[in-house]
């Protein structure tokens, strides 16, 4: 297993257990900067995250909710991949996290 896969399974791994779906902020911080190929983190700016991406429109202005986030992650949208990589439950951490460290509304 190369380095980068070995780091995404390690990071991964132990946080995505069965009641960890909805996962821990700090779960989903890691997924937002390192656990997602590519990072959200390297397009996004989030505050929460530290990141300061200039490709992706800024989160913390756009406050998506968990059902926005989540459609974007599994289709992708404009120049963003569909993360076809992330399991169900990945996805709606990072969703969720997004959504929550955002303050956004439904």
């Amino acid at each position: 297993m190369n380095g980068r896969r070995l780091l995404l399974a390690a990071v991964l791994g132990g946080a995505m257990g069965g009641a960890a779906a909805q996962g821990s902020v700090e779960d989903g911080k890691l997924l937002f900067t390192k656990g997602a190929v590519p990072a959200c983190a390297v397009c996004h700016t989030l505050a929460h995250a530290g990141a300061t991406g200039e490709i992706g429109p800024v989160l913390d202005e756009l406050k998506p909710n968990a059902a926005r986030v989540e459609k974007a992650i599994r289709n992708g949208i404009g120049q963003m991949p569909a993360y076809t990589t992330l399991t169900d439950a990945q996805i709606r951490q990072l969703a969720n996290y997004v959504a929550q460290v955002t303050g956004a509304t439904n």
